[in-house]
């Protein structure tokens, strides 16, 4: 429940628009996906696309829980965060050469590869680099009748041609990533794939661990269908245990883990009608929020308005940003009071995928991060911007 009175200071104090976290939802969060799966032979790495402030980060680090990366900008937040080379996973995709090298002199060892061509760059820069300690290499698993037209990963029949060219590099191909695709909210999808990418895992000859996700989705409309954790944490346990064999499992929770902890917060700044439909502008704008068109448009909205206020004075609401771009919209068509300027709007679970793909489009300074703690006390995380952002690394001369 949204405390408004908490909100309305949070503004006063760090200005709005505002990103808010909160650090107990987030660790109830993580300690509910932890142990939903039973399985001793565990760790959970957080997805860092999704989220890559560092104080953030650090609560997961202090859970317990290890890091995904996806780029070498996830590594090198997630040392910054404090979390060791051992406790990161790099599971990407088209490397350059002087990427490869960074992330390996970064001291990352267990790196999941997407294609021949990386696995062959992989073991290249190993051996150029002279690095002591072996790698942990896996290969990231490509089922189109699965997973549908992806371009990421390797089909099993091209495992073979994987497995000769890490050991002509000295090194094993000791894992397997299967990646069921983004956002993900039908527990069956992940469920009723086990046992076939246990038995692809069988074909190599090294095979030590299992990283299974990465994908799993979050209910963005509240009270629709959500990921079930126990079921699949039930399920994946006990078809691991009829292996046979000791393999160790990974699970990489991003957007599952994050998305509810945070409101983005934004203030009213103008009211109009058109006829029955109220139009609502406010102190913030599409760029400071995921992209629609990649990860989806809808997000709860919630104002400081009273609950009390019965249906007949509801009104069909479109919630707009503060440009003039024709696609400046927040929420359409939602279910809202009549608004004031000066009233507060909540946009709900904008922890996952908000302000990580955030932007200067249309040349507004992104807003500042806050992180409330317990008793109501709370914590800057991110300064917020001004105009003079828009100028970094711009060059000037005479032309």
């Amino acid at each position: 429940m949204i405390n408004w009175k908490v909100a309305e200071e949070l503004l006063n104090v760090y200005g709005s628009p505002l990103y808010v976290y909160d650090a107990q939802i987030l660790r109830q969060t993580i300690e509910h996906i932890t142990k939903a799966i039973p399985y001793p032979r565990k760790q959970f790495h957080f997805a860092s696309v999704t989220n890559g402030n560092v104080t953030l980060l650090k609560i997961f680090r202090d859970a317990g829980w290890g890091l995904h990366a996806n780029t070498p900008g996830d590594v090198y937040l997630g040392l910054q965060a404090g979390f060791e080379p051992s406790q990161i996973v790099y599971s990407g995709s088209n490397l350059s050469c002087a990427e490869m090298e960074q992330v390996l002199k970064w001291g990352v060892k267990t790196l999941n590869l997407d294609s021949l061509p990386q696995l062959q760059l992989c073991c290249e820069v190993f051996n150029s680099t002279q690095i002591q300690t072996p790698l942990h290499l896996g290969l990231r698993l490509n089922l189109p009748k699965i997973t549908g037209d992806s371009r990421i990963g390797l089909p099993p029949e091209e495992f073979p041609t994987a497995i000769t060219l890490a050991n002509k590099a000295g090194l094993k191909l000791s894992g397997l990533h299967f990646y069921r695709g983004t956002g993900t909210n039908a527990t069956t999808a992940f469920t009723e794939v086990i046992d076939t990418v246990l038995a692809i895992g069988k074909q190599l000859p090294d095979w030590q661990y299992l990283d299974f996700g990465g994908g799993f989705g979050y209910p963005y409309r509240h009270g629709g269908a959500a990921f079930d954790w126990e079921l699949f944490g039930t399920e994946l346990t006990q078809r691991i245990n009829r292996l046979g064999r000791e393999v160790n499992l990974v699970i990489e929770p991003g957007r599952a883990a994050i998305a509810g902890c945070a409101t983005l917060y934004a203030r009213v700044v103008s009211v109009k009608w058109q006829e029955n439909k109220q139009i609502v502008g406010v102190d913030t704008t599409v760029a400071n929020i995921s992209v629609p068109s990649v990860h989806g448009g809808y997000r709860e909205i919630i104002t400081n308005t009273p609950s009390s206020i019965p249906h007949s004075q509801i009104y069909k609401t479109d919630v707009c940003g503060n440009t003039t771009y024709s696609r400046d919209y927040l929420g359409k068509n939602c279910q809202l009071p009549a608004l004031k300027i000066g009233d507060i709007i909540g946009i709900l679970d904008v922890g996952a995928y908000g302000y990580a793909m955030s932007s200067h489009f249309l040349h507004r300074p992104k807003p500042a991060e806050v992180l409330l703690l317990a008793d109501k006390q709370h914590r800057l995380i991110r300064k917020g911007e001004d105009y003079s952002v828009l100028l970094s690394n711009q060059v000037f001369g005479v032309m």
